[in-house]
């Protein structure tokens, strides 16, 4: 007789070793808790899920223990994490800018890093809206129509027209006062005096204006905001300088400041590595949550995991931290809903440690 059958029984039914791990588990609708459940509910009962339900699940546990620890400092004063918040421009077009403008109002972060169509398109939003479309949307009809696609969204052409004659008077103002006051412009202050210029509770920079929360923007020309600050060269001899030093000098030093440090990142690309970069100055981050779809394989920063920053110092060895493979809109709200806007008592922001 064969022994093939043994030999399959033997491959097939290998004995199992013990493993020490939690039970894999979801969200029992049947059970009166899940009924019209909270936000932490649903990712309380994420937690054991599995695949990213479980990344949320961590992501929403390490901005808890960020937002919420409190220490003192060598005077017996009380510090609490500085955290950064990083995202990029399509968040701000899309509802999320929401999200974010609850963050910045409420004081629940301490800096933020984003790109140049995060600064604008907030300002433009203010003066005109954005539509919802289709991602299958032609491209060269919507360029005969004026209008410009986003993913599934519509921004018509009108807007960024509208924004230019908002945004010129201002350069010209900002221009003369460097020319004569000696004014020294940096990203973060131009887009400061924008906040405060466009005086509407909808803004995202209005709240950071008013809660003297930095908005730092080393890309602060990769956009509309760049082509106002180009058309300008031509109407003035004299054009505006922006100092990008004295914004990388702020940013690092808040961080070597503080106590702890936290990074929500939403998306990649220069967001990411800018606050990573900034938290290398004092050996890494304390915690981490990035949220992206970019992927490894190819070895770009978008894509990196946590683990790649702990390499370069820019995350510490022993830090909590997680990346949930998501696209931010159909995850970041429901976390947020679930730490800082579920009503539990948590602090607010660290007060920025900056330099005078």
């Amino acid at each position: 007789m064969s022994d093939t059958p043994q030999l399959a029984a033997d491959a097939v039914l290998k004995k199992s070793e013990a493993f020490d791990g939690a039970v894999v588990d979801g969200i029992d609708f049947d059970a009166d808790t899940a009924k019209n459940a909270s936000a932490r509910t649903l990712i309380d009962g994420m937690r054991t899920m599995g695949f990213q339900a479980s990344g949320i699940a961590r992501g929403a546990e390490i901005i808890d223990k960020m937002r919420t620890w409190e220490g003192k400092d060598d005077d017996g004063n009380r510090v609490r994490t500085t955290i950064f918040l990083g995202y990029t421009s399509n968040l701000i077009s899309s509802g999320m800018r929401s999200t974010i403008r609850y963050l910045v109002k409420h004081k629940l972060v301490s800096a933020i890093v984003t790109t140049g169509g995060g600064i604008e398109e907030d300002l433009i939003k203010c003066m005109a809206p954005t539509y919802m479309g289709e991602f299958s949307l032609k491209g060269s009809s919507l360029r005969d129509k004026g209008l410009n696609r986003i993913g599934n969204l519509i921004v018509p052409n009108d807007n960024y027209c509208q924004f230019e004659e908002w945004v010129m008077p201002i350069l010209q103002t900002m221009c003369e006062e460097q020319n004569t006051q000696g004014i020294n412009w940096t990203p973060s202050k131009v887009i400061d005096r924008l906040g405060k210029e466009i005086n509407n509770e909808e803004s995202v920079l209005y709240w950071a204006h008013k809660n003297q929360i930095p908005v730092f923007c080393p890309a602060l020309t990769d956009g509309s905001l760049g082509d106002m600050l180009f058309f300008h060269t031509f109407k003035e001899e004299q054009h505006m300088r922006v100092d990008l030093v004295e914004d990388i000098r702020r940013i690092n030093t808040m961080a070597m400041n503080a106590a702890r440090a936290g990074m929500i990142i939403l998306g990649g690309g220069i967001v990411k590595h800018h606050i990573a970069n900034a938290c290398l100055m004092r050996n890494g981050a304390d915690y981490a949550v990035y949220i992206n779809t970019a992927q490894e394989f190819d070895g770009s920063d978008a894509g990196a995991r946590p683990d790649e920053a702990i390499s370069w110092g820019k995350i510490k060895a022993d830090a909590e931290h997680v990346k949930i493979y998501c696209e931010v809109t159909a995850v970041f709200p429901l976390i947020v809903a679930a730490t800082f806007a579920s009503g539990d008592a948590g602090p607010k922001n660290a007060a920025e440690n900056d330099e005078n």
